[in-house]
């Protein structure tokens, strides 16, 4: 029997069987040299006995020749891996240590679903599971990352995912308190429809809980408190369950609309010896995305082959390349322009097609493709203190949506925004569905309609040169202003990377969409879009998280990064530092949280107050400001700054991608104009 990428389904072993454990290319219990403990295995192990069986990578295999030369371990310290504690009765001796502890059974699983990374904040509620990764998994495939706060832990899995096409990462939370801490960035990843899955750790039996701190840290629901922005949740109560339900959960995670879920694993099941009937891995085939309705797609071809002035926009819709080359396809067959919202990259924006959100108004039939926001994407803010709004689509405007929102089991606004009614709503995943859609427009399209293109072509090439030249002009205003514009340090940062393999992984939004005006985007991996959701907190460890993804091609990854931001998961930059992960990152500081002071300033001129001396009061990071070079330095990554002179900037850029190339992460604080 297969596995979903042609590994054979395993089964695994329990109790005192002869027959070996299927241990994912690691060393069983019962082959290692007779009388030696764990400790003296991973000694013997670094030395060479058993290091192709191990298989570790290059950090662990240091970390394995630090423990072999460390001192040796006291005898109180051989008493805990060789004698029962005291007081122990024969019986209760006999039962004191485990043999093949259940999760070892759990690591198994994990490795069959072919997860690189666990990101985690340790915690004692799955010491078990965190132990046999260590020592019976050796640490590779998945390997832990150590992580501060379970805030970042998740957002680096989010950026992680995006930037590998799709590739989840796993997660481990500690019981109650780290799912609380995990709550801002699931959020965030529901939102962004990022898919992972989150271990959570938790003690159901009442009789197997210390006193004290184990209490506090269970739950009878363990998974209710993120429930609302996870597509699916379990708490299994044997192996099997576990097993199945692993495998559900990475499906459900993986299908699309994709997202969070969650699987709640008990400390005792961890701990335990297994017994009773052997469980298996049922191994996991991918879920092909659902396709829209034929017939629907030969009516939105036909609307789209007659329209005057058809317009595409997209937002949330390619998961890789594919997905941007079959737009490109669908949109130079219809020479139709392209409105690329702030989600995905979905579109090159040196296409000529590449336009503006000020075509949309001009449009008779719009496609969508996975909008975020399709009433937002028809209408604008007239007056953000009266949060009025106008219409900015035709009133004929025909409205056809193809995505898998309203495949959401559950949701809230964040999923759909204000409800719009589309003319024509196929539901379907959009990159998906693009090769068919685009196949009926070839079909229907008459030979007048072909005949127009080459002018269509003509109209947007002349368009697209007009706004790259504003950007260009645009970005000479304040050149030389200190503190830096937001403009210079894109451009001081496209000159030097501009000829590499780099990816942006950070949202450009608040900078004035500066890398998307100036630079040359037409690879997915390239931008990483929005948070999905707008916390703060997830910059930072979603660009680390992007980093390690991007680690594995040996592309430069950049982070212009939000002070404010920042300093709601400053620990991320000792991640970094500590897994070596390779990453530039630039901060765009503004000493303060610039948003809500403009959103003070409106509130003070709607009320006739004034707008000068009282709208920093709440909102800046400043007096003092803080050093954020010194913070990275703090958690050993190279740091310099701050820069405030624009002639100065530059050269520390270059000096920090000196040190990226040498795989280390560089830190460059730039002291910048608001936006």
């Amino acid at each position: 029997m297969q596995g979903w990428i042609g590994k054979p389904v395993r089964t695994f072993y329990a109790g005192d069987s002869a027959q070996p454990f299927s241990l994912g290319g690691n060393m069983a219990k019962e082959d290692r040299p007779e009388g030696v403990n764990r400790r003296e295995f991973l000694t013997t192990a670094s030395a060479g006995v058993a290091a192709a069986a191990l298989a570790k990578p290059a950090a662990a295999q240091d970390a394995s020749a630090r423990m072999a030369a460390a001192t040796p371990p006291s005898a109180a310290m051989e008493a805990m891996e060789n004698d029962p504690p005291e007081g122990y009765s024969a019986a209760e001796a006999s039962e004191y240590f485990v043999k093949h502890p259940g999760s070892d059974f759990m690591v198994d699983v994990i490795k069959d679903l072919d997860f690189e990374y666990i990101t985690t904040n340790p915690g004692s509620s799955f010491r078990g599971i965190h132990e046999s990764i260590v020592n019976y998994g050796g640490n590779a495939s998945p390997e832990l990352l150590t992580c501060p706060h379970e805030e970042q832990a998740i957002a680096m899995a989010h950026g992680y995912t995006k930037a590998a096409g799709g590739k989840p990462l796993a997660v481990l939370c500690h019981g109650t308190v780290g799912l609380q801490h995990a709550s801002m960035a699931m959020y965030n990843a529901w939102c962004d429809r990022a898919p992972m899955v989150v271990l959570g750790g938790n003690h159901y039996d009442a009789t197997e809980r210390r006193t004290g701190v184990e209490w506090s840290h269970s739950a009878q629901d363990a998974a209710r408190v993120v429930r609302d922005y996870t597509k699916w949740d379990d708490t299994p109560m044997s192996l099997q369950h576990f097993s199945e339900s692993m495998a559900r959960a990475y499906k459900i995670a993986m299908t699309p609309p994709m997202g969070p879920t969650v699987v709640i694993i008990d400390g005792h099941l961890q701990e335990a010896e297994m017994h009773g009937t052997p469980p298996t891995i049922p191994g996991v085939a991918p879920t092909r995305p659902p396709q829209g309705d034929i017939t629907a797609l030969e009516e939105a071809a036909r609307w789209l082959t007659e329209a005057e002035s058809p317009v595409i926009v997209v937002d949330l819709m390619a998961h890789d390349q594919d997905g941007v080359d079959a737009l490109i396809e669908l949109a130079e067959a219809l020479q139709a322009p392209v409105v690329n919202q702030s989600g995905r990259m979905n579109f090159p924006n040196n296409h000529y097609l590449s336009q503006g959100a000020g075509v949309v108004a001009q449009a008779d039939v719009i496609l969508g493709l996975e909008l975020y926001d399709t009433w937002g994407t028809l209408n604008t803010l007239r007056d953000r203190v009266h949060r009025d709004h106008q219409r900015i689509a035709r009133p004929d405007a025909r409205v056809i949506d193809i995505g898998v929102k309203d495949l959401f089991t559950k949701s809230n606004y964040q999923s759909f925004q204000r409800y719009n009614r589309a003319d024509l709503s196929i539901a379907g995943d959009a990159q998906a569905t693009l090769p068919t859609l685009t196949e009926q427009v070839r079909r229907q399209m008459s030979s007048a309609r072909q005949a127009s293109n080459a002018s269509r072509e003509a109209r947007w090439r002349s368009a697209h040169d007009q706004a790259k030249a504003a950007s260009r002009d645009a970005a000479r205003y304040a050149w030389d202003a200190s503190p830096i514009s937001t403009a210079r340090l894109y451009a001081e940062l496209w000159q030097l990377i501009k000829d590499r393999d780099w990816a942006l992984v950070s949202d450009d939004s608040q900078q004035s969409r500066w890398a998307r005006r100036l630079w040359t985007i037409d690879r997915h991996y390239q931008h990483i879009g929005r948070s999905g959701g707008a916390g703060l907190g997830y910059g930072a460890p979603s660009a680390v998280g992007a980093a390690l993804a991007h680690r594995a091609e040996g592309r430069l990854p950049i982070n212009v990064q939000r002070d404010g931001d920042l300093m709601y998961v400053p620990g991320v930059l000792w991640t970094a530092a500590h897994h070596e992960i390779p990453l530039l990152t630039v901060t765009h500081n503004n000493r303060g949280y610039h948003q809500e002071f403009m959103h003070l300033q409106r509130m003070a001129a709607r009320r006739q107050r004034g707008i000068d001396g009282s709208s920093h009061v709440g909102n800046e990071l400043n007096n003092p400001a803080p050093d954020f070079a010194k913070i990275a330095s703090g958690m050993g990554v190279w740091s310099e700054g701050p820069i405030t002179e624009p002639g100065d900037l530059r050269a520390a850029l270059s000096r920090a991608l000196d040190v990226v190339d040498q795989g280390e992460p560089a830190f460059v604080d730039c002291v910048c104009q608001p936006r």
